[in-house]
């Protein structure tokens, strides 16, 4: 990665404002899963370790509309972050203003929580105004919240033209990971792409089958493939905009582009769906949908992983979260995880292919995990990302 880092400049003494993404799931104020908490911890035990004058860090939660809403609050992940840090964590009721500079002011050393930066509706118009009062409570910034690296908003970018600004150590580990796995890859290089929409992914597709050596097609998206094929797919999602796009990258695949040769049909969308399995290219009943990828495909699938020394992941293979419709998901799981074992290198970006692994209990035989299901996305699409163009070049 040629950004400086934490590790170029002089800490000590300084007050580091540092962009971390604290954006997780609650279930009222209880966190149901930290690992973003988590993931953000080695680069503000460094900071400490520097001995800074001050740690204020900001991050978004949520989507609240039009400014402050207690649901979207960052209060609850206060005393999570410092039980995992072990010093204390102060929480500022605002982002920017009197409190947070109060508290930044006579931090002597220590860690503060500042409220959600959504709270701010020009924060995502990247307004400067906002940026630069945010830029009052630091010496130097630290980008560290990959997973919004791909928006440019006051508290990712705007912030940059007012202080120096460096990568935390979990933003250096993403860009190397990804930047890597796609511009220097360890031959075979197999991606497998999943979810619902082909139209979300269309730039993804076109980016990989230009570098990697197979793609493994499965979720939602493969039934756009189908029809594109001609196949008659019952109520399975189906978009209809984007079969035309289908039928072009089938054309221009060649046999790199490998499409599920059986799958699960279900007569709803339940845990207690009827379920019957299917070769493609047999006619969906009428009322029934296909919700997962089958064990040939599971088998076909793991054939092209075999000898995979590079696999970059990122959808389900199908709907996971309905247990009828989960075993292609956790298979890949279980392919991708045997793979690393025997020495491949494995990234799994973002979202709902992280909740696999994790629900399989995979994701400490996985090589990385991503933390930014959106920007690792635009990054595997070649993208250069507005929060990472905007760091320091060494």
């Amino acid at each position: 990665m040629n950004k400086m880092t934490v590790r170029d400049l002089d800490l000590k003494g300084k007050r580091v404002l540092v962009r971390v993404d604290f954006n997780v799931p609650l279930d009222g104020t209880t966190i149901t899963d930290d690992t973003r908490i988590r993931a953000a911890v080695p680069t503000l035990k460094y900071i400490l370790e520097q001995k800074p004058a001050s740690i204020a860090l900001m991050s978004h939660l949520g989507r609240p509309k039009g400014g402050p809403d207690p649901k979207y609050s960052l209060a609850p992940v206060a005393p999570a972050l410092q039980a995992l840090l072990g010093v204390p964590v102060q929480f500022a009721s605002t982002t920017v203003g009197t409190e947070p500079e109060a508290l930044v002011a006579n931090a002597n050393g220590g860690v503060i929580l500042l409220e959600n930066t959504r709270f701010y509706p020009t924060e995502e118009k990247n307004d400067l105004e906002l940026a630069q009062q945010m830029a009052k409570l630091g010496d130097v910034f630290v980008m560290d919240a990959f997973g919004s690296a791909h928006r440019a908003h006051s508290s990712t970018v705007g912030v940059t033209q007012y202080l120096p600004s460096v990568a935390g150590f979990l933003m250096e580990k993403e860009i190397d990971y990804l930047a890597n796995a796609i511009e220097n890859p360890k031959r075979p290089f197999v991606a497998i792409l999943g979810g619902a929409k082909v139209s979300d992914k269309i730039a993804v597709i076109e980016s990989l089958l230009s570098k990697c050596d197979r793609l493994l097609i499965g979720g939602g998206m493969a039934n756009t493939f189908f029809k594109a094929q001609g196949y008659e797919m019952g109520n399975s999602l189906v978009e209809a905009d984007a079969v035309e796009t289908a039928k072009a990258l089938l054309a221009k695949s060649g046999d790199k582009l490998v499409l599920p040769v059986d799958g699960l049909l279900g007569d709803k969308f339940a845990d207690d769906s009827q379920v019957e399995k299917i070769d493609v290219g047999q006619p969906i009943p009428a009322g029934w949908s296909m919700y997962d990828i089958g064990a040939k495909t599971i088998e076909l699938f793991g054939k092209h992983l075999s000898d995979a020394n590079t696999v970059v992941w990122n959808g389900p293979m199908g709907v996971f979260e309905k247990q009828p419709f989960a075993e292609g998901t956790r298979a890949v799981a279980r392919l991708l995880a045997a793979r690393t074992k025997q020495g491949a290198v494995s990234i799994i970006g973002g979202g709902d292919s992280v909740a696999a692994i994790e629900e399989a209990g995979l994701a400490d035989q996985i090589t990385h995990i991503s933390t930014g299901g959106g920007a690792s996305l635009e990054m595997l699409e070649g993208k250069v990302l507005p929060g990472v163009a905007a760091l320091k070049d060494k």
